[in-house]
């Protein structure tokens, strides 16, 4: 048989894929497959398969649902279209362009919490007296300049 012709049961697809039959059921309630019917149980054609391998691919660069149904109505198996890749193509440098912004977002969140750190490392440096930091070696001792730095106030007792 062509691998073009076989059909895959729920088990199989979905265990090829690492989902659950609960899964496959879910992306046919919201119309993103249609498997056929054989003897009453559900089937899936290679197309299924292709489709479902788009929607997972979709899924884990954070298209919606809602995005991948639209694309997906473009999708017509082994005759790709001029109107289904500019909607993919339009799709991609939105969510591109998204996931920049956030990244930039997130550089500078990670720039404003290593500030912190560094300065709460300071504080705690000021408020202990000569002794360790309670996760490092006791052996090594808090830098006298740490503790009597300028503008930190020794703020604390234990």
């Amino acid at each position: 048989m062509a691998e073009r012709d076989r059909v895959y049961g729920v088990t199989e697809l979905a265990a090829e894929f690492d989902l659950t039959p609960q899964a496959l059921r879910f992306y046919e309630e919201k119309g993103l497959l249609a498997p056929q019917r054989a003897g009453g149980r559900r089937v899936f054609t290679y197309r299924d398969r292709a489709r479902l391998k788009l929607i997972l691919k979709f899924r884990r660069v954070g298209f919606s649902l809602e995005q991948i149904a639209e694309y997906l109505a473009h999708y017509r198996s082994g005759r790709p279209s001029a109107g289904q890749y500019r909607d993919g193509l339009r799709k991609i440098r939105a969510r591109l362009t998204e996931l920049e912004r956030m990244q930039s977002e997130i550089a500078e969140v990670i720039v404003e919490l290593k500030a912190m750190e560094g300065d709460a490392e300071r504080r705690l440096a000021a408020c202990l007296p000569d002794a360790c930091l309670p996760d490092e070696d006791p052996k090594q001792t808090v830098p006298t300049q740490k503790r009597n730095e300028p503008g930190v106030k020794r703020c604390c007792a234990e």
